[in-house]
């Protein structure tokens, strides 16, 4: 299915401080930036990150730079293509947006391990995914005042922590942390294992002390994501586990 974006006169009419002489403006600042592909950015991509720094020029400048020189440097912008590979990470690997917000209005992007058998995930390629599909649907959604990641850790082994490439991670963490453009509202992980302590562990040096406040963990058969979001509105996989273990 092809994919249709959002319109842009659409987001003019949405937000009265976006006005087409600002993208405009923009737009001739990145042509003179010879580093960045003025071709290949998007009267879009420009709202999207212009929203996402609350309508700051500077801000919005930087975030663009950012943003396309990340898509250079980091090994999961690489192949962006739906090969074999994209496909055996979607087989083992669900990452789907959720049509219901959070209580705070934020969309959440729901994760989900669909294979138990470790060695069929390639955390690359599952990163690779997530930022492909976030991209799609950015695209199709246009803005949005910030999003959360849900990650169900019910499947998630050690095993699975194991195949977590440290170089990539670091990666991953500074595109959440500086390089998207659309803000990272919450993190949780919901039904957490007795072993969240060690991905904590592996993860915890590559966040700012900033966005250690952004992280959620939810034990498993808890109910406390209720607190953000309403469990029913999770996919029944993982509404079933909540509400099983709580009986």
């Amino acid at each position: 299915m092809a994919i249709e974006a959002i319109s842009v006169q659409y987001e003019y009419k949405k937000h009265v401080n976006i006005r087409q002489e600002m993208v405009e403006n923009l737009r001739e600042w990145i042509r003179k930036q010879p580093h960045l592909p003025a071709e290949f950015i998007t009267d879009l991509d420009i709202i999207l990150a212009f929203h996402c720094c609350e309508y700051d020029t500077e801000r919005t400048k930087h975030l663009i730079d950012l943003n396309f020189t990340v898509r250079t440097l980091f090994s999961f912008y690489q192949n962006r293509e739906v090969n074999e590979c994209i496909e055996k990470a979607l087989d083992t690997w669900l990452v789907t947006p959720l049509s219901t917000s959070t209580k705070k209005g934020y969309r959440p992007i729901y994760c989900q391990i669909l294979d138990s058998d470790p060695n069929k995930f390639v955390y690359q390629d599952a990163v690779r995914a997530f930022t492909m599909i976030v991209d799609l649907w950015q695209y199709e959604e246009g803005t949005v005042p910030g999003i959360v990641i849900i990650l169900n850790m019910k499947d998630v082994s050690l095993g699975h922590i194991s195949q977590i490439d440290l170089i990539v991670a670091r990666q991953f963490f500074y595109y959440l942390q500086e390089g998207m453009i659309v803000k990272l509202k919450e993190f949780h992980f919901i039904n957490a294992p007795s072993h969240m302590d060690k991905l904590m562990m592996m993860i915890r040096p590559l966040m700012k002390d900033t966005f250690l406040n952004v992280i959620k963990v939810h034990e498993a058969g808890s109910k406390t994501i209720e607190e953000y979001f309403p469990i029913a509105a999770l996919p029944e996989e993982s509404t079933g586990i909540i509400l099983k273990e709580n009986k």
